[in-house]
């Protein structure tokens, strides 16, 4: 993830050199997507952001002939990357949308993953399973892994998050 600070009058060059570059990436195998996320003003900074298939296509991609041709011929906008982040993992579920500031530690994202999942695992338990015996495995598990991501999700990653958040972001 590049954090670019584009100079005040420089944005529509910038715009159009990075969505060049992002459609440059997306002709890479491996590559999931992209966006570019404008500033909000003021100092805040642009986002460009790809996803890929894993680390070995990104590391394709960033040491590239194309991507280094896109860097050395950005005259005409005036930016400068100010900082860099690679999410690879629940990283993602942490990150605040808008900061650079970095995730926290991986050892508080376990602890905060694992009461996010405790739970679920419990009520699944205790109200799912139970109820889902006659059915074939494959279904069974299917169903248990379709509730189970729902409730990560939309429930118990988020209120965990929330609740955690200073604790999270020493």
């Amino acid at each position: 993830m590049a954090n670019p600070g584009v100079e005040p009058g420089y944005e529509a060059a910038f715009e159009e050199w990075a969505k060049s570059i992002l459609d440059s990436a997306a002709a890479f195998p491996g590559h999931l997507g992209y966006g570019l996320f404008r500033s909000s003003g003021g100092d805040a900074p642009w986002f460009l952001v790809h996803r890929f298939r894993d680390a070995e296509a990104c590391r394709v991609w960033q040491e590239s002939p194309e991507r280094a041709a896109w860097f050395a011929h950005c005259e005409g906008h005036h930016h400068t990357e100010i900082a860099r982040r690679k999410l690879t993992g629940m990283e993602t579920w942490f990150a605040k949308p808008g900061s650079t500031r970095p995730a926290p530690p991986r050892w508080k994202m376990a602890i905060s993953a694992t009461l996010a999942i405790y739970p679920v695992s419990l009520l699944c338990a205790y109200f799912l399973v139970p109820r889902l015996t006659g059915l074939p495995l494959a279904l069974s598990t299917v169903l248990t892994a379709c509730v189970f991501n729902v409730l990560m999700t939309y429930v118990t990653t988020p209120t965990v998050s929330r609740l955690l958040r200073g604790w999270l972001g020493r």
